[in-house]
């Protein structure tokens, strides 16, 4: 299979983590930036190859983020974990159901009955709600799989304690969330051409990387290119931050497309 030549077209709909940036009611500096790569919407990409799309993960400002980039059609949606800045925005997913019926979705079984409990109107089969969208639950697991002639293969990461999930596409990987990861996952991300990470902030958190540990990561897996997103107003500057990493390492920004 030679999915690993496919062209990869990715578009970074938000950069942001769970509260995005500008955080509700903070006067922090950052939150007050007039520079628009300052301004960041919950995180999540858009990745096409031939003549399909997909998104990883649908957020909390999904819609806002399928209207400014003028995303026509989806052909599914790769879910990481069930917190609510990367599942809220299921429900608008409508628009792209009515063009294609049921929207593939692919995730863990944690993930799906997360949804299922939150959700509950789009899974029930009892008096199930006409203007629902229609999703047909993909449950993923550790193996490989193949997409559109694309090979996915997951890789377990934990954020904080909680098992989620990332994706290598080719020779892309998305990584988000993501405190620890093990040996044996890490060899999964060997000989990438881009490595996107989260890099929350300067200060260590429990659950999320800071900005020297996915430097690290970076250095140990050694992609060609690295970008960090996920990203909370306690990192900096979008500016200042970009000027201090090393070549080849970049900050993410909402809007960035790059093709791999």
């Amino acid at each position: 299979m030679n999915s690993h030549k496919k062209q990869l077209n990715i578009t970074f709909l938000g950069t942001g983590t769970s509260q995005g940036i500008p955080m509700i009611a903070s006067t922090d500096p950052v939150c007050l930036s007039k520079d628009s790569k300052d301004k960041r919407l919950r995180s999540s990409i858009l990745i096409s190859w031939d003549d399909v799309s997909y998104t990883v993960d649908c957020g909390l400002d999904f819609r806002q983020q399928m209207l400014r980039e003028n995303v026509q059609s989806l052909n599914g949606v790769f879910f990481t974990h069930e917190h609510a800045d990367h599942i809220g925005g299921l429900d608008d997913l409508r628009p792209y159901c009515y063009q294609i019926g049921e929207m593939p979705i692919y995730l863990n079984e944690r993930t799906f009955l997360s949804l299922e409990k939150r959700f509950e109107y789009i899974f029930t089969k009892e008096n199930r709600y006409p203007g629902a969208p229609s999703v047909l639950p993909n449950i993923v697991n550790k193996d490989p799989f193949v997409v559109n002639g694309l090979e996915v293969i997951p890789i377990e990461v934990f954020h904080g304690k909680l098992p989620i999930l990332a994706y290598r596409f080719g020779d892309l990987a998305y990584l988000t969330d993501v405190k620890y990861i093990a040996d044996t996952e890490k060899k999964k991300l060997k000989n990438l051409d881009v490595l996107i990470v989260n890099a929350l902030r300067i200060d260590a958190h429990p659950t999320h990387f800071n900005l020297e540990e996915a430097l690290q990561l970076v250095e140990e897996l050694q992609p060609k290119r690295a970008y960090f997103t996920h990203i909370s107003h306690k990192l900096g500057f979008h500016e200042k931050v970009s000027k201090n990493l090393p070549k080849n390492i970049f900050l993410a920004f909402d809007g960035l497309k790059i093709t791999v």
